[in-house]
Protein backbone atom coordinates (compact mmCIF):
# COMPACT_ATOMS: atom_id res chain seq x y z
CA UNK A 1 0.00 0.00 0.00
CA UNK A 2 1.46 3.17 -1.04
CA UNK A 3 1.13 6.15 1.20
CA UNK A 4 0.89 9.89 -0.32
CA UNK A 5 3.03 12.42 1.45
CA UNK A 6 3.03 16.67 -0.09
CA UNK A 7 4.53 17.11 -3.43
CA UNK A 8 7.44 19.21 -1.93
CA UNK A 9 8.06 16.23 0.62
CA UNK A 10 11.60 15.54 -1.50
CA UNK A 11 12.09 19.33 -2.47
CA UNK A 12 14.96 20.20 0.16
CA UNK A 13 16.04 16.92 -0.38
CA UNK A 14 15.96 17.55 -3.96
CA UNK A 15 18.49 20.78 -3.16
CA UNK A 16 20.39 19.25 -1.21
CA UNK A 17 21.10 16.38 -4.05
CA UNK A 18 21.59 19.15 -6.53
CA UNK A 19 24.71 20.95 -4.25
CA UNK A 20 25.97 17.85 -3.83
CA UNK A 21 26.35 16.49 -7.29
CA UNK A 22 28.23 20.30 -8.22
CA UNK A 23 31.05 18.55 -6.07
CA UNK A 24 31.15 15.43 -7.59
CA UNK A 25 33.57 16.14 -10.52
CA UNK A 26 35.53 18.75 -8.09
CA UNK A 27 36.42 15.76 -5.68
CA UNK A 28 36.75 13.20 -8.39
CA UNK A 29 39.30 15.30 -9.29
CA UNK A 30 41.24 15.83 -6.48
CA UNK A 31 41.07 12.31 -6.18
CA UNK A 32 42.57 11.48 -9.33
CA UNK A 33 45.37 13.87 -8.55
CA UNK A 34 45.70 12.82 -4.69
CA UNK A 35 46.37 8.82 -5.80
CA UNK A 36 45.83 7.61 -9.37
CA UNK A 37 46.59 4.16 -8.47
CA UNK A 38 43.79 4.03 -6.89
CA UNK A 39 41.22 4.50 -9.89
CA UNK A 40 42.91 1.44 -11.79
CA UNK A 41 41.68 -2.47 -11.36
CA UNK A 42 44.62 -4.57 -10.39
CA UNK A 43 44.93 -7.55 -12.13
CA UNK A 44 45.52 -10.85 -11.35
CA UNK A 45 49.17 -10.85 -12.75
CA UNK A 46 50.08 -7.69 -10.77
CA UNK A 47 48.87 -9.07 -7.71
CA UNK A 48 51.29 -12.41 -8.19
CA UNK A 49 54.48 -10.18 -9.68
CA UNK A 50 53.57 -7.96 -6.43
CA UNK A 51 53.76 -10.87 -3.88
CA UNK A 52 56.78 -12.34 -5.68
CA UNK A 53 58.76 -9.74 -5.30
CA UNK A 54 58.20 -9.74 -1.63
CA UNK A 55 59.52 -13.32 -1.72
CA UNK A 56 62.05 -13.01 -4.09
CA UNK A 57 63.57 -9.83 -1.75
CA UNK A 58 63.32 -12.04 1.39
CA UNK A 59 65.67 -15.31 -0.81
CA UNK A 60 68.32 -12.47 -1.96
CA UNK A 61 68.66 -11.34 1.66
CA UNK A 62 69.07 -15.66 2.67
CA UNK A 63 71.68 -15.24 -0.28
CA UNK A 64 73.80 -13.26 1.35
CA UNK A 65 73.42 -14.58 4.60
CA UNK A 66 71.47 -11.94 6.16
CA UNK A 67 68.53 -11.96 7.65
CA UNK A 68 65.40 -11.04 6.00
CA UNK A 69 63.69 -8.00 7.04
CA UNK A 70 60.17 -6.92 5.82
CA UNK A 71 58.87 -3.40 5.74
CA UNK A 72 55.24 -1.92 6.80
CA UNK A 73 53.64 0.98 6.92
CA UNK A 74 52.79 1.99 10.56
CA UNK A 75 48.33 1.79 10.69
CA UNK A 76 48.16 3.21 14.13
CA UNK A 77 50.03 6.68 13.85
CA UNK A 78 47.99 9.50 13.27
CA UNK A 79 50.78 11.11 12.21
CA UNK A 80 50.54 8.53 8.90
CA UNK A 81 47.11 10.14 7.94
CA UNK A 82 45.99 13.23 6.34
CA UNK A 83 42.63 14.37 5.81
CA UNK A 84 41.20 15.84 2.25
CA UNK A 85 38.24 16.78 2.19
CA UNK A 86 37.19 14.69 -1.25
CA UNK A 87 38.50 11.58 0.71
CA UNK A 88 38.81 11.31 4.16
CA UNK A 89 41.43 10.26 6.08
CA UNK A 90 44.30 9.09 3.69
CA UNK A 91 47.50 7.13 4.12
CA UNK A 92 50.07 9.56 3.39
CA UNK A 93 52.37 8.69 0.79
CA UNK A 94 55.50 8.91 2.83
CA UNK A 95 55.07 7.46 5.93
CA UNK A 96 56.98 6.00 9.00
CA UNK A 97 57.08 2.18 8.83
CA UNK A 98 57.87 -0.58 11.22
CA UNK A 99 60.39 -3.48 10.60
CA UNK A 100 59.96 -7.19 11.01
CA UNK A 101 62.55 -8.76 11.55
CA UNK A 102 63.51 -12.49 10.90
CA UNK A 103 66.30 -12.83 13.49
CA UNK A 104 64.49 -10.93 16.06
CA UNK A 105 62.75 -12.95 19.28
CA UNK A 106 59.82 -10.26 18.95
CA UNK A 107 59.13 -10.73 15.45
CA UNK A 108 60.06 -13.77 14.05
CA UNK A 109 56.71 -14.85 14.14
CA UNK A 110 55.07 -12.57 12.86
CA UNK A 111 57.71 -12.58 10.04
CA UNK A 112 56.64 -16.21 9.37
CA UNK A 113 52.78 -15.85 9.74
CA UNK A 114 53.22 -12.77 7.07
CA UNK A 115 55.13 -15.16 4.33
CA UNK A 116 52.62 -17.84 5.45
CA UNK A 117 49.35 -15.69 4.04
CA UNK A 118 51.67 -14.03 0.99
CA UNK A 119 51.73 -18.16 -0.06
CA UNK A 120 47.61 -18.79 0.98
CA UNK A 121 46.89 -15.55 -1.29
CA UNK A 122 49.23 -16.02 -3.92
CA UNK A 123 47.54 -19.79 -4.11
CA UNK A 124 44.22 -18.17 -4.33
CA UNK A 125 45.21 -15.71 -6.71
CA UNK A 126 46.85 -17.99 -9.46
CA UNK A 127 43.52 -20.49 -8.71
CA UNK A 128 40.98 -17.71 -9.25
CA UNK A 129 39.81 -18.68 -5.76
CA UNK A 130 38.39 -16.68 -2.95
CA UNK A 131 38.57 -17.29 0.76
CA UNK A 132 37.13 -15.36 3.88
CA UNK A 133 39.25 -14.35 6.29
CA UNK A 134 38.21 -17.00 8.71
CA UNK A 135 37.98 -19.40 6.62
CA UNK A 136 42.31 -19.00 6.44
CA UNK A 137 41.78 -18.88 9.95
CA UNK A 138 40.25 -22.18 11.07
CA UNK A 139 43.06 -23.92 7.96
CA UNK A 140 45.45 -23.51 10.61
CA UNK A 141 43.92 -22.43 14.29
CA UNK A 142 46.98 -23.56 16.11
CA UNK A 143 49.61 -22.00 13.95
CA UNK A 144 47.89 -18.48 14.07
CA UNK A 145 46.45 -18.63 18.07
CA UNK A 146 43.34 -16.44 17.10
CA UNK A 147 41.45 -14.40 14.23
CA UNK A 148 42.51 -11.46 15.04
CA UNK A 149 46.04 -11.36 14.35
CA UNK A 150 44.74 -13.39 10.70
CA UNK A 151 42.77 -10.19 10.02
CA UNK A 152 45.94 -7.87 11.25
CA UNK A 153 48.36 -9.61 9.16
CA UNK A 154 45.75 -9.49 6.30
CA UNK A 155 45.11 -6.16 6.34
CA UNK A 156 49.58 -4.94 7.00
CA UNK A 157 49.56 -7.72 3.82
CA UNK A 158 47.31 -5.74 1.82
CA UNK A 159 48.84 -2.01 2.82
CA UNK A 160 52.23 -3.27 2.31
CA UNK A 161 51.03 -4.29 -1.12
CA UNK A 162 49.23 -1.20 -1.76
CA UNK A 163 46.47 -3.44 -3.29
CA UNK A 164 42.65 -3.79 -2.20
CA UNK A 165 42.06 -7.33 0.10
CA UNK A 166 39.48 -8.04 -2.76
CA UNK A 167 42.06 -7.89 -5.20
CA UNK A 168 44.18 -10.43 -2.85
CA UNK A 169 40.87 -12.48 -3.24
CA UNK A 170 40.42 -12.71 0.51
CA UNK A 171 36.69 -11.63 1.65
CA UNK A 172 35.31 -10.46 4.99
CA UNK A 173 32.00 -12.24 6.36
CA UNK A 174 29.52 -9.65 6.35
CA UNK A 175 26.97 -8.94 9.18
CA UNK A 176 25.67 -5.78 7.69
CA UNK A 177 21.73 -5.68 6.19
CA UNK A 178 19.54 -3.56 3.67
CA UNK A 179 16.22 -3.06 3.20
CA UNK A 180 14.60 -0.73 0.46
CA UNK A 181 14.56 -0.06 -3.55
CA UNK A 182 17.13 -1.57 -4.71
CA UNK A 183 17.64 -4.71 -7.18
CA UNK A 184 21.27 -6.02 -7.72
CA UNK A 185 22.64 -9.62 -9.68
CA UNK A 186 25.60 -10.87 -7.53
CA UNK A 187 28.13 -12.14 -9.15
CA UNK A 188 26.84 -15.74 -9.07
CA UNK A 189 24.24 -14.50 -11.42
CA UNK A 190 21.43 -14.25 -8.08
CA UNK A 191 19.11 -11.67 -8.31
CA UNK A 192 18.41 -9.89 -5.04
CA UNK A 193 15.61 -7.89 -4.42
CA UNK A 194 15.78 -5.82 -0.89
CA UNK A 195 12.22 -4.62 -1.06
CA UNK A 196 11.44 -8.71 -0.95
CA UNK A 197 12.22 -9.16 2.85
CA UNK A 198 10.48 -8.31 6.16
CA UNK A 199 14.25 -8.28 7.97
CA UNK A 200 16.39 -7.29 5.30
CA UNK A 201 18.87 -8.63 3.10
CA UNK A 202 22.34 -9.49 4.18
CA UNK A 203 25.02 -7.26 2.66
CA UNK A 204 27.07 -9.11 0.23
CA UNK A 205 30.51 -10.46 0.67
CA UNK A 206 31.85 -9.66 -2.53
CA UNK A 207 30.56 -6.21 -3.37
CA UNK A 208 32.99 -6.14 -6.37
CA UNK A 209 31.47 -9.30 -7.76
CA UNK A 210 27.78 -6.69 -7.72
CA UNK A 211 29.38 -3.67 -9.74
CA UNK A 212 30.84 -5.70 -12.63
CA UNK A 213 27.27 -6.27 -13.49
CA UNK A 214 25.97 -2.32 -11.91
CA UNK A 215 24.17 -1.69 -15.43
CA UNK A 216 21.80 -4.33 -13.65
CA UNK A 217 21.74 -2.23 -10.45
CA UNK A 218 18.35 -0.18 -9.84
CA UNK A 219 17.11 1.94 -7.65
CA UNK A 220 14.74 5.13 -7.74
CA UNK A 221 15.82 5.58 -4.18
CA UNK A 222 15.59 9.32 -2.93
CA UNK A 223 17.84 9.14 -0.37
CA UNK A 224 19.82 6.40 1.76
CA UNK A 225 19.72 6.14 5.32
CA UNK A 226 22.62 4.41 7.20
CA UNK A 227 21.38 3.18 10.97
CA UNK A 228 23.52 2.35 13.64
CA UNK A 229 21.82 -0.04 15.51
CA UNK A 230 19.73 -3.54 13.99
CA UNK A 231 16.96 -3.36 16.55
CA UNK A 232 16.01 0.51 15.49
CA UNK A 233 16.38 -0.96 11.40
CA UNK A 234 14.16 -3.65 12.08
CA UNK A 235 11.67 -0.74 14.23
CA UNK A 236 11.67 0.92 10.64
CA UNK A 237 10.44 -1.88 8.55
CA UNK A 238 8.10 -2.93 11.05
CA UNK A 239 6.55 0.70 10.65
CA UNK A 240 6.73 0.97 7.08
CA UNK A 241 9.25 3.47 7.08
CA UNK A 242 10.43 2.91 2.94
CA UNK A 243 6.98 2.40 1.64
CA UNK A 244 5.54 5.35 3.77
CA UNK A 245 8.43 7.84 3.31
CA UNK A 246 10.43 6.30 0.42
CA UNK A 247 11.44 5.38 -1.73
CA UNK A 248 15.14 4.75 0.08
CA UNK A 249 17.64 2.62 0.82
CA UNK A 250 18.05 1.60 4.54
CA UNK A 251 21.32 0.26 5.49
CA UNK A 252 22.46 -0.95 9.11
CA UNK A 253 25.71 -2.28 9.89
CA UNK A 254 24.43 -3.81 13.60
CA UNK A 255 27.50 -1.27 15.33
CA UNK A 256 30.38 -0.61 14.01
CA UNK A 257 30.30 -1.17 10.11
CA UNK A 258 32.12 -3.57 8.56
CA UNK A 259 33.92 -3.07 5.48
CA UNK A 260 31.74 -4.95 3.08
CA UNK A 261 28.82 -2.49 4.23
CA UNK A 262 31.04 0.61 4.31
CA UNK A 263 32.50 -0.87 0.75
CA UNK A 264 28.90 -1.04 -0.40
CA UNK A 265 27.46 2.23 1.05
CA UNK A 266 30.67 4.07 -1.43
CA UNK A 267 29.57 1.72 -4.41
CA UNK A 268 25.99 3.27 -3.89
CA UNK A 269 27.47 6.52 -4.13
CA UNK A 270 28.95 6.68 -6.90
CA UNK A 271 26.34 4.47 -8.61
CA UNK A 272 23.35 6.57 -7.60
CA UNK A 273 24.63 9.64 -6.30
CA UNK A 274 21.80 10.17 -4.08
CA UNK A 275 21.74 11.83 -0.43
CA UNK A 276 23.39 9.61 2.23
CA UNK A 277 22.45 10.21 6.07
CA UNK A 278 23.02 9.08 9.11
CA UNK A 279 21.12 8.19 12.04
CA UNK A 280 23.20 7.26 15.23
CA UNK A 281 23.19 7.51 18.95
CA UNK A 282 23.77 10.61 20.46
CA UNK A 283 26.93 9.66 22.45
CA UNK A 284 30.66 9.38 21.36
CA UNK A 285 30.37 5.77 20.15
CA UNK A 286 27.47 6.54 17.74
CA UNK A 287 28.87 9.75 16.25
CA UNK A 288 32.29 7.72 15.62
CA UNK A 289 30.82 5.10 13.85
CA UNK A 290 29.09 8.16 11.82
CA UNK A 291 32.76 9.47 11.59
CA UNK A 292 34.00 6.23 9.96
CA UNK A 293 31.33 6.10 7.07
CA UNK A 294 31.90 9.69 6.00
CA UNK A 295 35.98 10.06 6.76
CA UNK A 296 37.16 6.30 7.30
CA UNK A 297 39.80 4.89 9.87
CA UNK A 298 43.12 5.11 10.90
CA UNK A 299 43.93 1.65 10.84
CA UNK A 300 42.40 1.53 6.82
CA UNK A 301 43.16 4.64 5.68
CA UNK A 302 45.42 3.17 2.94
CA UNK A 303 42.05 1.84 1.96
CA UNK A 304 40.18 5.25 2.15
CA UNK A 305 39.02 5.44 -1.16
CA UNK A 306 36.85 2.65 -1.60
CA UNK A 307 35.43 2.77 2.09
CA UNK A 308 34.66 6.51 2.26
CA UNK A 309 31.68 8.86 1.73
CA UNK A 310 32.34 12.23 2.53
CA UNK A 311 28.67 13.79 1.19
CA UNK A 312 27.33 11.52 4.26
CA UNK A 313 25.20 14.18 5.94
CA UNK A 314 24.43 13.73 9.48
CA UNK A 315 20.59 13.24 10.46
CA UNK A 316 20.35 12.42 13.65
CA UNK A 317 20.16 11.70 16.61
CA UNK A 318 21.69 15.58 17.19
CA UNK A 319 22.68 16.41 20.88
CA UNK A 320 20.85 19.69 20.09
CA UNK A 321 17.60 17.29 19.47
CA UNK A 322 17.59 16.53 23.12
CA UNK A 323 16.84 19.75 24.50
CA UNK A 324 14.57 21.15 21.39
CA UNK A 325 12.53 18.28 21.85
CA UNK A 326 12.19 18.16 25.48
CA UNK A 327 13.63 14.63 26.00
CA UNK A 328 12.97 13.79 29.83
CA UNK A 329 15.70 13.47 31.62
CA UNK A 330 14.80 10.10 33.02
CA UNK A 331 16.05 9.23 28.89
CA UNK A 332 19.01 10.80 29.13
CA UNK A 333 21.89 9.08 30.70
CA UNK A 334 25.43 10.56 32.28
CA UNK A 335 28.20 10.28 30.38
CA UNK A 336 30.91 8.06 31.55
CA UNK A 337 34.58 9.04 31.96
CA UNK A 338 35.32 6.88 29.02
CA UNK A 339 32.80 8.81 27.15
CA UNK A 340 34.64 11.96 27.86
CA UNK A 341 37.73 11.16 26.69
CA UNK A 342 36.42 9.61 23.73
CA UNK A 343 34.08 13.04 23.07
CA UNK A 344 37.90 14.60 23.66
CA UNK A 345 39.59 12.71 20.73
CA UNK A 346 37.17 13.15 18.70
CA UNK A 347 36.68 17.19 19.06
CA UNK A 348 40.44 16.88 18.25
CA UNK A 349 40.18 15.04 15.31
CA UNK A 350 40.61 16.86 11.98
CA UNK A 351 37.58 16.07 10.28
CA UNK A 352 35.53 17.36 13.79
CA UNK A 353 37.46 20.85 13.46
CA UNK A 354 36.84 21.07 9.73
CA UNK A 355 32.83 20.85 10.48
CA UNK A 356 31.99 23.53 12.58
CA UNK A 357 28.50 22.51 12.63
CA UNK A 358 29.37 18.94 14.15
CA UNK A 359 31.84 20.54 16.13
CA UNK A 360 29.60 22.32 17.84
CA UNK A 361 26.81 19.51 18.62
CA UNK A 362 30.12 17.62 20.21
CA UNK A 363 30.46 20.93 22.14
CA UNK A 364 27.15 20.93 23.72
CA UNK A 365 27.04 16.77 24.32
CA UNK A 366 30.68 17.89 26.63
CA UNK A 367 28.98 20.83 28.58
CA UNK A 368 25.71 18.70 29.32
CA UNK A 369 27.66 15.73 30.06
CA UNK A 370 24.49 13.54 29.15
CA UNK A 371 24.08 11.36 26.25
CA UNK A 372 20.94 9.48 24.64
CA UNK A 373 20.16 6.70 22.27
CA UNK A 374 18.04 6.92 19.57
CA UNK A 375 15.48 4.72 21.59
CA UNK A 376 14.62 7.87 23.81
CA UNK A 377 12.90 9.12 20.98
CA UNK A 378 10.03 6.31 21.94
CA UNK A 379 9.58 8.42 25.45
CA UNK A 380 7.66 11.19 23.30
CA UNK A 381 5.73 8.45 21.29
CA UNK A 382 6.42 4.65 20.37
CA UNK A 383 6.29 5.72 16.39
CA UNK A 384 7.99 9.28 16.86
CA UNK A 385 11.19 8.20 15.39
CA UNK A 386 9.25 6.96 12.26
CA UNK A 387 6.37 8.75 11.73
CA UNK A 388 7.20 12.51 13.32
CA UNK A 389 11.15 12.58 13.69
CA UNK A 390 12.56 11.26 10.24
CA UNK A 391 9.83 12.73 7.99
CA UNK A 392 10.27 16.62 9.70
CA UNK A 393 13.79 15.94 9.16
CA UNK A 394 14.11 14.54 5.43
CA UNK A 395 11.16 17.03 4.47
CA UNK A 396 12.53 20.28 6.18
CA UNK A 397 16.39 19.82 6.13
CA UNK A 398 17.15 18.96 9.76
CA UNK A 399 20.82 17.71 8.90
CA UNK A 400 24.14 18.74 8.64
Amino acid sequence: MAYPHSPDFYRCMEQHRTSLLLNVEINEEQLSKSSPAHQESITSPQVLAAIEKIIHEVLESLSKNQAPVLTLDNRSSWGNVEFNDAVGLQMVKRCTTLKVKSDSPRSAQRFALIIKILSVIHKLVQSNTYATKRDIYYNDVQLYGSQIVVDNIINDVSCMLKIPRISLHILTTSKGCLSGDLWFTEEDGTRVNCSGSSTGVLVPSNIEGITKLCLDMRSQAKFILIIEKDATFQRLLDDEFCTRFGPCILITGKGFPDVNTRRLTRKLWDHFHIPIFTLVDADPHGIEIMCTCKYGSLSMSFEAHHLTVPSISWLGVLPSDLERLNIPSTALIPLTAFDQRKLSSLLRRPYITSQPLWKRELEIMAACKMKAEIQALSSLSPTYLSRVYLPNKLQYGGWI
